[in-house]
């Protein structure tokens, strides 16, 4: 029998038994529906994290040096207290750095933290403070909606001025035009210059309320009080020159700091590369717990297509007769059961894709858990439905096919 022929009888079959038939579709569906779900979450956080969290943070051929990783998971305490050992990094070790990069890479200094801010039109409230130094705003690749960047010259003088998220503008100054007017931070007032445009929020956390002032300005104070910096960037022009920057760097500090050659270094140079990577370990728990569930619903819905294809074998069994009266052989018989079988499970995982991307897309509006569809998985899935119908169907479609024809005529 053709193969579209057989397609034909199987769907003739499921509008003359649906109920049967929804019942057939319903395991497979549901365990495509989880599959499609999961794996649309994980992709899309997988995306976000790459291009969007860890991107944002860290940018393109840029490094951080830093006394520890901040990125990363998984410490033990030994490594923690090995972390705390190490000595901080202070605007000598910035010049020293600053002065063998190449000349055509970008630098900037960042430390950071919670500070109460407040002006006399709202109740205080807090900001993430930023106190920097170098090309900051080109490297975080900021640009102002209004106002200006601060310029080397305040940056040199710390002079009391700050640049401003579109959150913190818009709470500290409704209605009002911030540029100009003071914005009070540790009970220092300071001179808002400029405003960044929207940045909009990674994993639900703003990036709108920030306040970045010179590191010479008292603000630095409150970020880090023993006067040490949070973390060195460094920008290369490409990304060949990135690794020659990071060695050139790590020679240099491993000098200063006179570490022999066999003593491992007592900082960490930061990229995106190297923060992915415990994302990717836990990127793989997430997809591996994931389709646990999908996977016990799939081989349910296996088990209820062979059970349904038996008591069809057994309620046709006069049909199967008929057919091998007039010449129908095993390979025929056993071709449309196992079609009817693969074509019910296929619709059941198109009908679960349909509902698995509905979801993704559903927790994507409610959540800041974001979506993404991955073209392989949609094919996976279907492959996955007919396999599982195909594999399903082969006793049924055995059975069926080896029922003797004399036999099959006298049921009733």
């Amino acid at each position: 029998m053709p193969i579209l022929e057989s397609i034909r009888l199987a769907l003739a079959q499921i509008r003359a038994q649906k109920l049967k038939s929804f019942f057939t579709l319903l395991g497979v569906t549901i365990g495509v529906m989880f599959l499609i779900a999961v794996v649309s979450i994980v992709e899309g956080m997988s995306r976000y994290v790459e291009q969007d969290f860890i991107g944002r943070l860290l940018g393109a051929n840029t490094f951080t040096l830093r006394r520890f990783p901040w990125f990363g998971d998984n410490t033990t305490e030994a490594e923690w207290r090995e972390w705390q050992r190490r000595p901080r990094f202070f605007q000598s070790d910035v010049r020293l750095v600053v002065s063998n990069l190449p000349a055509d890479a970008r630098w900037a200094v960042e430390s950071q933290d919670n500070a109460w801010a407040s002006t006399s039109y709202v109740r205080p409230r807090q900001v993430d403070a930023h106190a920097v130094e170098g090309d900051y705003f080109t490297i975080k690749q900021y640009d102002l909606t209004s106002g200006r960047a601060f310029t080397q010259q305040e940056m040199e003088i710390g002079s009391r001025v700050v640049v401003i998220g579109s959150e913190v503008a818009g709470y500290f100054f409704p209605g009002l035009n911030p540029v100009g007017r003071d914005l009070r931070i540790g009970g220092v007032p300071y001179s808002v210059i400029g405003i960044i445009e929207k940045q909009g929020s990674l994993f639900g956390m703003s990036m709108d309320k920030m306040a970045i002032a010179p590191f010479n300005s008292p603000l630095h104070r409150i970020t880090n009080p023993r006067g040490d910096i949070d973390g060195l960037m460094v920008k290369s022009s490409t990304p060949l020159m990135m690794g020659e920057t990071m060695e050139v760097t790590r020679e240099v500090l491993r000098g200063h700091r006179r570490l022999r050659p066999a003593q491992r270094d007592n900082f960490v140079m930061e990229t995106s590369e190297s923060a992915l990577v415990s994302f990717n370990k836990t990127k793989q728990i997430m997809t591996i717990a994931g389709t646990a569930l999908p996977a016990i619903g799939l081989i349910v819905g296996g088990l209820v297509i062979m059970n349904i294809m038996l008591v069809a074998v057994a309620e046709r069994t006069r049909e199967i007769g008929i057919r091998k009266s007039l010449g129908a052989r095993r390979r025929d018989i056993l071709s449309q059961f196992l079609v009817e079988s693969a074509t019910l499970s296929t619709l059941g995982a198109l009908i679960g894709i349909a509902l698995g991307l509905a979801g993704a897309k559903l927790v994507e509006s409610q959540t800041p858990l974001p979506a993404a569809v991955a073209p392989w998985s949609l094919v996976a899935a279907t492959l996955l439905g007919t396999v599982v119908g195909i594999v399903s169907g082969v006793y049924p479609a055995r059975r069926a096919s080896r029922l003797d024809p004399i036999e099959a005529l006298r049921q009733e």
